[in-house]
């Protein structure tokens, strides 16, 4: 299907995007685009100005901050999984990156454009969810910070404005005590998660401390499973048992709810005990 027509703006820089977009009622961001190419072709989506911030080299990069690792939003996947700042100091985000897609999906899409699409059978979000992490995003009055928890508002819905623009994200720094862990299935490969689990925890004494347990495709957003965490923090025999409560999944083509509630459970269980043994 031929998209329908739009404008097209190449920006120079993030303050020149804010500005494209305010300047039209229905503008997009366009940025690796295999978010948004998909929905063009298929007239899901019909922005009248596409603004192309892909040429934004400043705000590629990895870059150590501190406590934590800071990536700008426009990196590419394939840059986020060989980063060797974070596959030293947060493995697990560089070990997600490598599991998008195929090769042409990770040269292209953005970690930016992950997050600010929206999409609960996105494996980052997740990923950037279980390790609370934040994200700042740019408009015509400066830059904010929105955190994790607070930025994913529903099925395709984020705290971005219409006229704001995401540059960074930042993960806090893992120890060489910290358990993790990633399992995702899928029926085909390249396919989006029929369910996904983020599973990371601090290890304490003989257990574990902070832990937290994301999901993916368990609802309108990726989700913590707060009474899966607390089995895992208690010590409890099978903490993948509660890992559905306080979940709302779809059924589609890839599974229908019931399923996915079993399969949360089967796939947080091995995430943990995985987990447990790096």
């Amino acid at each position: 299907m031929i998209p329908a027509p739009f404008d097209y703006e190449v920006a120079e820089s993030v303050g020149h995007a804010a500005e494209l977009l305010a300047s039209r009622e229905d503008a997009k961001l366009l940025a690796g685009g295999h978010s948004l190419l998909p929905l063009l072709r298929l007239r899901a989506v019909r922005p009248a100005l596409l603004v192309d911030v892909g040429r934004l080299q400043e705000l590629s990069y990895v870059r150590d901050a501190g406590a934590s690792i800071a990536i700008g939003a426009l990196t590419r996947h394939h840059d986020v999984a060989t980063a060797p700042l974070l596959q030293e100091h947060n493995p697990l985000v560089s070990h997600v990156a490598g599991l998008i897609g195929d090769p042409q999906v990770r040269h292209r899409g953005t970690i930016g454009g992950s997050l600010a699409h929206g999409d609960p059978a996105s494996d980052l979000p997740a990923v950037v969810l279980a390790l609370d992490g934040e994200i700042d995003v740019a408009g015509a009055d400066g830059v904010r910070t929105v955190s994790a928890e607070d930025f994913f508002r529903g099925v395709f819905q984020t705290a971005v404005g219409p006229h704001e623009v995401v540059t960074e994200v930042r993960v806090p720094k893992l120890s060489g005590d910290h358990a993790w862990r990633y399992l995702k299935f899928r029926r085909r490969a390249n396919d989006w998660a029929t369910v996904g689990v983020a599973a990371v925890a601090r290890r304490s004494d003989g257990g574990v401390a902070e832990p937290a347990i994301s999901l993916v495709s368990m609802g309108a957003t990726p989700l913590r499973a707060r009474a899966a965490e607390a089995a895992w923090a208690a010590g409890e025999a099978d903490p993948g048992a509660v890992a559905d409560e306080g979940t709302e999944p779809p059924s589609d083509t890839n599974g229908s709810a019931e399923y996915r509630r079993h399969l949360v459970k089967v796939l947080v269980r091995r995430a943990i005990e995985e987990a447990g043994r790096r």
